[in-house]
Formats: structure tokens, sequence, C-alpha cells
């Protein structure tokens, strides 16, 4: 009875693919730098939508 349902089920890697496990990254930024970055650049677009109209315009 049991050869007669057979179910294929998938494998047992949960639909996981793994892609380059062995990749490095030319550049190697750490959490404290990008913090810094996206504060730097906050700051300049908020600068920018302060002043920037009446130096663009």
């Amino acid at each position: 009875m049991a050869k007669d349902n057979q179910i294929r089920l998938p494998s047992g890697q949960g639909g996981l693919t793994r892609f380059s496990d062995e990749f490095k990254s030319r550049i190697e930024l750490s959490p404290k730098a990008v913090m810094i970055l996206v504060f730097v650049v906050l700051l300049l677009v908020l600068i920018l939508h302060q002043i920037g109209g009446r130096i663009f315009n």
C-alpha cells in the first residue's frame, strides 16, 4: 500500500540556495563608518533643502 502512494518531497534545505559562500568584498566598512556616512548624507540633504533654493535658483 505504501508503494502506491509515493510522494516526492523537496530536499531538506528548506528551499535555501547558497550563492558564492567564499566571496570577499574589496571594500570593508564597519557599521560605525556606515552610520557616520548616512548621518553626513542626511545633513547634506537637510542643508540643501534649507539653502539650496537660494543657491540654485
